[in-house]
């Protein structure tokens, strides 16, 4: 029986980089970092609160093919590769600080049905959603 997801995969450029942002910046913890031969290493963080879910941080290249690999890359450079959502209890606070680091925001808190939004991005172009959710029940959104 499945139990839960236990690992995503996220592109980077730079998985020292990466690494330092997950960790001095977002507050996550260092999980396995191990070179496992012909030039692959394999980076893991995880957030404090939730060890059982493991983020890769993967430079793009095998298993991805050459033109894969490329492509990512491609959009990494863009900034418009997709990464994840990350729940906070105050947008408008973290948002603060996150800039106050350096973090770019292409949508600064903002208010939607189900909470607060805002959008940033990591040092490798990916982009990460913070939200202060709220309780909704969807009728704010149409229906198809």
């Amino acid at each position: 029986m499945l139990t839960n997801i236990s690992l995503v995969t996220l592109y980077v450029t730079d998985q020292d980089a990466a690494k330092r942002f997950y960790c001095d910046v977002l507050g996550f913890t260092e999980g396995t970092d191990v070179s496992m031969g012909d030039g692959f290493r394999w980076v893991t963080v995880h957030h404090p609160a939730h060890p059982e879910l493991e983020v890769t941080l993967m430079k793009p290249g095998p298993p991805l093919d050459e033109q894969m690999a490329e492509a990512v890359s491609r959009s990494l450079a863009a900034g418009r590769m997709g990464g994840f959502g990350l729940t906070t209890d105050d947008c408008h606070g973290d948002h603060a600080k996150l800039v106050a680091q350096g973090v770019e925001f292409p949508q600064p808190p903002s208010e939607r049905p189900y909470g607060i939004e805002a959008v940033m991005r990591d040092n490798s172009g990916n982009w990460l959603v913070l939200v202060e959710p709220r309780a909704y029940d969807g009728s704010d959104f149409p229906h198809a």
